[in-house]
C-alpha cells in the first residue's frame, strides 16, 4: 500500500517516523511551506520536511495543494493519504482523488479544530484521545474507522498530554493501516470546537472560580505559558499542583510561599503554583523568587 503523507509540525513528523520505522511505503510528503523564524528571519524547514529529507522521501510545499496535489498524485500513484496535522483545508478535486484519512488528537466530534489539546485541558475534560477517521469537505466531520480513549489526570498538563497522545496516535495509526480499511461509523453527539489559540487565551483571570485557573495555566504549560500581569510586567505561571476551596475572597493575592510554590487566591478557593516566569527569564520556582525579592506574600498577581 503506497502512502501519501500530508503534516507539518512536530505532532505529525512523529508520526511520519514511525510509520518509515515501522516499514510502511511512504512514497511522498506534502508539508506546508517553509517559515521565516528566529532574529534573522531564516527559512526553516518543517519538522515533517525535515523527516521526509532524513529518509529520501520526496517532499513537496505547495502553496495551493488542492491544485497542485493533483499533480502529486498522478506522479506517485498512492493508494491512501494519511493527514497528521497539515494545517489546510482540502477541497475537491483534490480530496476526491484519493481516501484521506486523518489523525485527530481528540475524540470526535469534541474538539473539533486547530487546537484540541490545549480546549480539552482548558474545559477541565476528564478523558480525551485519538480519532483516525475519513475527510470530508466539512471541518472534522468525517466518519470514523478507529477510537482511542485515555484518561487525563487532573493536573496533567498540556507536555504531559501531548506526549500521551502523541504516543497513542502513532499506534492507533499503525493498527488503522495493517486493518484497512476498516468499517466506517458517523460521528455521534453534539460536537464542539477547539478554535486556534490566540494572546487572549493564555490571560489569567484570578476572578474567575479556581478550578478555571488551575485548568487555564495547565492548558498551557510548557508552552506558551498562561500570564498574568505583576507590578506592571507580564509575568508566566507554570506547575499548577494544588486546587482546593477557600473562603478568602481576595482574588489574586498571594497568601503563601513555600518550597513547593505559591498559594494563590481565586474565586471560591486557593491555587497552588510551583513556578514562575519573568520578561526575558527562565522559570524560577517562587521560593527562589520570593528568597530574591521578587515576589512576597501579599502580593497580588492579575493587577499592574
Amino acid at each position: 500500500m503506497k502512502i501519501l503523507f500530508l503534516g507539518t509540525p512536530d505532532f505529525a513528523s512523529e508520526h511520519l517516523k514511525y510509520l518509515i520505522e515501522n516499514k510502511f511505503d511512504v512514497v511522498a510528503v506534502i508539508s506546508q511551506p517553509d517559515k521565516p523564524k528566529g532574529r534573522g528571519k531564516k527559512l526553516l524547514p518543517t519538522p515533517v520536511k525535515k523527516v521526509a529529507m532524513e529518509y529520501n522521501i520526496p517532499v513537496f510545499q505547495p502553496k495551493k495543494v488542492n491544485k497542485e496535489g493533483l499533480e502529486i498524485i498522478e506522479k506517485f500513484k498512492p493508494d491512501i493519504a494519511v493527514v497528521v496535522a497539515y494545517g489546510k483545508l482540502l477541497k475537491p478535486p483534490f480530496l476526491d482523488a484519493l481516501p484521506f484519512y486523518n489523525v485527530h488528537a481528540s475524540l470526535l466530534p469534541k474538539y473539533r479544530g486547530a487546537a484540541p489539546i490545549q480546549r480539552t485541558l482548558e474545559n477541565g475534560e476528564k478523558k480525551t484521545g485519538i480519532t483516525i477517521f475519513k475527510i470530508d469537505i466539512g471541518m472534522d466531520d468525517g466518519p470514523i474507522a478507529l477510537q482511542k480513549e485515555i484518561e487525563i489526570g487532573e493536573y496533567e498538563t498540556f507536555g504531559d498530554l501531548y506526549k500521551k497522545l502523541l504516543n497513542l496516535g502513532k499506534e492507533a495509526l499503525v493498527e488503522f493501516l495493517n486493518k484497512y480499511p476498516m468499517k466506517l461509523v458517523s460521528q455521534i453527539g453534539e460536537p464542539t470546537y477547539a478554535p486556534k489559540i490566540t494572546s487572549d487565551d493564555l490571560n489569567i483571570d484570578f476572578t474567575y472560580d479556581f478550578i478555571v485557573v488551575k485548568n487555564k495555566i495547565r492548558a498551557y504549560d510548557p508552552v506558551p505559558g498562561a500570564r498574568t500581569d505583576f507590578k506592571g510586567n507580564v509575568v508566566k505561571l507554570f506547575g499548577v499542583f494544588f486546587a482546593g476551596k477557600s473562603n478568602h475572597n481576595s482574588p489574586g493575592k498571594v497568601l503563601e510561599i513555600t518550597k513547593d510554590g505559591a498559594f494563590i487566591s481565586c474565586k471560591n478557593g486557593v491555587i497552588g503554583v510551583k513556578y514562575i516566569q519573568f520578561p526575558g527569564k527562565r522559570k524560577i520556582a517562587f521560593l527562589d523568587a520570593k528568597n530574591g525579592k521578587l515576589v512576597k506574600e501579599g502580593d497580588f498577581l492579575g493587577k499592574s
